[in-house]
């Protein structure tokens, strides 16, 4: 067993209708209630707009509309701040659940039956009891430069 292998992982979980995802909790900044957000003009449909965070502009990502997915039933939601390069992203999401540690023998790739539009943004999955939890790639998630040049 090398020195890089890590038993267990730890990830900040959160729904997104009614399906749990995860970030790596060393991805996390901060987790914050609904905030005063100011709409950003021409921005991308999913971007909310930005908020202010002790002094530091965060760019508001509705994590729904990111994922092609029908508005939230009520306006109510919480939000993940995770640093991505220099910048802060507060992702809105439906709910926050709690800090996971699950044994990283058991991660797997995307299956195949996974919603396209989760596998396209996700690096894997963990099959939990009675649950699946699909591992949020904040890089793929956050890079808007993708498929540009395809274009």
């Amino acid at each position: 067993m090398s020195d890089t292998y890590k038993e267990s992982e730890d990830f900040v979980t959160f729904y997104i209708a009614g399906q749990l995802f995860g970030v790596p909790v060393l991805r996390v900044q901060d987790i914050i209630n609904p905030q005063q957000i100011t709409p950003i003009p021409l921005a991308p449909p999913e971007i909310a707009g930005s908020l202010n965070l002790r002094g530091r502009i965060v760019t508001a990502i509705d994590v729904r509309k990111r994922l092609g997915l029908a508005p939230r039933p009520d306006k109510t939601c919480m939000s993940i701040v995770v640093e991505n390069g220099n910048d802060l992203y507060s992702l809105m999401v439906d709910s926050v659940g709690e800090v996971l540690g699950v044994d990283a023998s058991s991660f797997e790739r995307n299956p195949p039956t996974l919603d396209q539009r989760f596998r396209e943004y996700s690096i894997g999955i963990y099959r939990l009891d009675g649950k699946l939890l699909v591992i949020l790639d904040v890089n793929r998630f956050l890079d808007y430069n993708r498929g540009v040049d395809a274009a």
